[in-house]
């Protein structure tokens, strides 16, 4: 398969703070590809890095073969890298519609930014029920719902996704990552970084997990499931 993404010794600091120490990994076109570890490991910093908020101390971003390095954040999300933030960044006191319709600014194409909503209303039925309503009365995984709605019509090449389970109940989890499976199949590129270490293994083709700011281990998402490493320090093993 052709990489899509290839991060080169990514190194990223906050004053003396290591964040991340060098780590390398590269994300294949049309795979879910999953990043994992503790809290505090480094995982959202990368992911920050990948979407030019936080600046490198060195190492290298390629996408499709361009360095990212030189380029500002509304850049990188014209070249297809989306990010659904941690914690959702929804704008409450907008309507559900104006919040989707926010992820579309920067898009001409009206029929297909209008094609693109109705997919999204498809994939998520619970916001076409509350597409006029105020979007800080939705719960916590129709929040979730919005913000991969919402970075599902910056018509992203890549979708990289922070913490998408982070305070949601079980039930929830997994229903958004049945549909992160489905979003996926139709031939989007997806990132996570995921504390939910078994359910992020569970849908990715490839896996890494991150410990105190390096790549410990990588593998296949199912051969990382089983490793004994990776049962007794996440999975209970």
């Amino acid at each position: 398969m052709t990489a899509l993404l290839e991060v080169s010794n990514l190194q990223v600091a906050y004053g003396h703070i290591e964040a991340v120490q060098g780590i390398d990994f590269q994300v294949e076109a049309g795979e879910i590809c999953s990043l994992v570890g503790a809290n505090g490991a480094g995982k959202s910093t990368t992911l920050l890095a990948l979407s030019g908020l936080v600046k490198p101390k060195a190492g290298t971003i390629r996408f499709e073969g361009e360095d990212l390095a030189k380029l500002k954040t509304h850049q990188i999300v014209e070249r297809g890298l989306v990010q659904v933030a941690e914690g959702r960044a929804i704008l409450t006191t907008l309507t559900v519609r104006e919040n989707l319709e926010l992820g579309a600014y920067r898009r001409k194409d009206k029929a297909a930014v209008a094609s693109d909503l109705e997919r999204v209303l498809t994939l998520f039925p619970r916001l076409e029920e509350r597409l006029g309503g105020v979007a800080g009365n939705l719960s916590g995984g129709e929040q979730q719902m919005l913000a991969i709605g919402r970075a599902l019509l910056a018509k992203p090449r890549l979708l990289l996704l922070d913490e998408p389970s982070m305070g949601l109940a079980p039930i929830i989890v997994q229903d958004i990552f049945r549909k992160l499976r489905e979003i996926n199949s139709e031939g989007l590129t997806i990132f996570l970084v995921e504390q939910n270490v078994r359910q992020a293994l569970k849908i990715a083709r490839h896996g890494y997990v991150l410990e105190n700011g390096r790549i410990v281990l990588q593998d296949t998402g199912a051969k990382l499931l089983h490793d004994p490493k990776v049962l007794a320090a996440y999975l209970g093993g």
